[in-house]
């Protein structure tokens, strides 16, 4: 993306016209000694809460929104909109603050959370994350079109008393109501817009610490304090400004350098030797997802064979890739969908059910290519490789372009796209393989096992086994500790060893630097991130 000059000069220091923006009104720029600046790789693809599913959003969304929990910093839920709440076998009761507001003064009830849930189950919304919301009594059937939306076990006893009932045992259920898909939603706004809620900047209203301003899309975007935020005294900020947004992350770097941002929040391979240069405090943290091949399955399809997924799996080294591709100290190569920093029973996840590593084979490779192409009528089709349009997704393409001509004979066609249209195309099917990547959206390993069901929407590539449905279901309907986690390992296994649905290629580990007057910046594996809520500026 080239950088619209007129844009960059436009906003440094200039006085913005007053607009009036659903209750909050602008004067004049902020206080720039108050001013977070923060460049973005790309612009959020939806901002609809109710029908949002990626990080770009999430990061947007988190400074927005606020939801009956929030994470706090050791990755727990804790009091957001709701000051307390009790979870006793199938039923929930959240307890509403009275001095929670929106934007525009009115106040925060259970009616809007009540419309918001009711809103993204509806079957009309089609939203991907309506399963998220499957352990609510009938959420289910309702999203299937099989009952009616009164019968969700919602309800809005009064504006400060949410009562939910579940249709199964939830242990995380606390902590599932702070992601995005589960914030509040004024009826009012929503159909006031219509298709176009949260399109642009005037078109939704926001009950977090931050409101949007200004979105130029493709460009811009403006998030100032919220005067009417229930904890409006604990926000330092008077704006998070991003002026900037590109996938260059030389760019990026450079804006760093010259103090136009104050932080970048992931710097590539290619920036570490630049930043150790400059002598940055570089730190680390691991940003909680894992990252895959994702195969399509569909009808049709050369990546719906068995025989040519096994192939692919046995010609490729996770730890070759890190290496050479990857290239930051302390990733981890792929080994399952639930991450190592996941825990388990008693201890961690992984070393309760550890994956062996296995090394690639390719003579054994070439003999399951063969059969495949048998099945496929001879010949296997060049595969489309959907990936992202940054350097690194680039390097990595052409990595597994070689990887597949070199032991396989197989042709990779690369399919570059910006973030936006490469969710569409992963959604609409428009692809073999795809570069793709999953974070955790509450603290428990369901987040990642659920995903490769045939019921959720997120499932890009259609993967379904029967068997790990109803492993999965198991593992939802248990309230027994040992008894999900083992079921879960269990499908693990049909995912991975059985059916190669996917094949995982690492465990992101993500180097950033500040500036030394920012403090306060969160980074979380569990929640959006990063997290700028609380940051103070000492410039």
């Amino acid at each position: 993306m080239k950088f619209n000059k007129i844009q960059i000069i436009k906003i440094q220091g200039f006085l913005i016209l007053p607009v009036l923006l659903l209750g909050v009104a602008l004067t004049q720029a902020a206080d720039p000694k108050k001013t977070l600046n923060y460049m973005m790789r790309t612009e959020p693809p939806q901002l609809n809460t109710v029908r949002s599913t990626d990080s770009e959003s999430g990061f947007i969304l988190g400074h927005l929104m606020q939801g009956l929990t929030t994470i706090g910093k050791t990755g727990k839920a804790e009091p957001g909109v709701a000051e307390k709440w009790e979870i006793k076998g199938l039923n929930a009761t959240f307890h509403l603050r009275k001095n929670a507001k929106w934007s525009d003064g009115k106040p925060v009830t259970a009616h809007d959370f009540e419309f918001a849930w009711k809103t993204v189950l509806d079957p009309k919304t089609a939203s991907e994350y309506a399963f998220l919301l499957y352990p609510i009594k009938n959420a289910e059937a309702i999203n299937k079109g099989k009952k009616p939306l009164a019968e969700l076990g919602v309800k809005a006893v009064d504006d400060t008393t949410l009562a939910v009932a579940l249709e199964k045992p939830c242990a995380y259920f606390d902590g599932l109501v702070t992601f995005q898909t589960t914030y509040p939603v004024r009826e009012d706004i929503y159909n006031k817009f219509g298709d176009k809620y949260g399109a642009d900047a005037d078109k939704m209203v926001f009950n977090g610490p931050f409101v949007l301003t200004k979105w130029v899309h493709g460009a811009e975007l403006i998030l100032d304090k919220n005067p009417n935020f229930w904890d409006k005294a604990s926000i330092k900020l008077d704006r998070i400004a991003i002026p900037y947004i590109s996938p260059d992350n030389n760019a990026q770097f450079n804006f760093f350098k010259d103090k136009k941002i104050d932080v970048v929040d992931q710097l590539s391979s290619d920036d570490l030797p630049k930043a150790q240069a400059q002598k940055y405090k570089i730190q680390t943290f691991s940003d909680g997802s894992v990252w895959y091949l994702e195969f399509n399955n569909r009808a049709g399809r050369a990546t719906a064979n068995k025989n040519l997924r096994k192939a692919i799996k046995l010609v490729f080294d996770s730890k070759e890739y890190v290496q050479r591709v990857v290239r930051v100290p302390g990733t981890k190569p792929g080994l399952g969908l639930i991450p190592s920093w996941m825990r388990g029973q008693k201890s961690m996840f992984r070393t309760e059910y550890p994956i062996k590593y296995s090394s690639p084979n390719i003579a054994e490779a070439k003999k399951l290519i063969a059969e495949a192409k048998k099945e496929l009528g001879g010949t296997i089709p060049s595969l489309v490789f959907l990936t992202d349009d940054t350097p690194f997704a680039g390097r990595s393409a052409e990595f597994f372009q070689s990887l597949f001509k070199t032991n396989l004979g197989v042709d990779l066609k690369i399919d570059k796209q910006i973030f936006k249209q490469r969710l569409a195309k992963m959604l609409a099917g428009d692809f073999d393989i795809v570069a793709a990547g999953w974070g955790p959206d509450y603290n428990d390993p369901m987040t990642f096992a659920e995903l490769k069901t045939s019921w959720n929407e997120n499932n890009r590539g259609k993967y379904n086994n029967p068997k790990y449905d109803a492993l999965i279901t198991k593992a939802l309907e248990s309230s027994d500790q040992k008894v999900r986690l083992n079921a879960m390992a269990e499908a693990e296994k049909i995912l991975l060893e059985q059916d190669v649905g996917i094949v995982m290629t690492y465990e992101r580990i993500k180097p950033y630097v500040t500036h030394p007057w920012v403090q306060g910046v969160v980074r979380r594996a569990v929640g959006f991130d990063p997290d700028f809520t609380h940051v103070s500026l000492n410039k």
